[in-house]
């Protein structure tokens, strides 16, 4: 009995898994690129506006 439980508990938690959608990038969650940039790179200007920079682009590719 209990090894039906424990199956069906990870059977349910394998299909939830893939029922929640898949977010490609940080502007599609919810957070700008500039936001996402700080917290990717607190430290690093440079590295922080390259990726802010590259973030944009895959924004703007793939609103396309």
């Amino acid at each position: 009995m209990l090894k039906k439980a424990l199956l069906a508990a990870v059977a349910t938690g394998i299909v939830a898994a893939l029922a929640l959608p898949i977010q490609f990038t940080p502007a599609e969650a919810g957070m700008t690129c500039k936001e996402a940039a700080k917290v990717k790179f607190p430290d690093d200007r440079k590295s922080r506006h390259a990726y802010k920079k590259a973030c944009k682009a895959a924004s703007k590719a793939q609103q396309a």
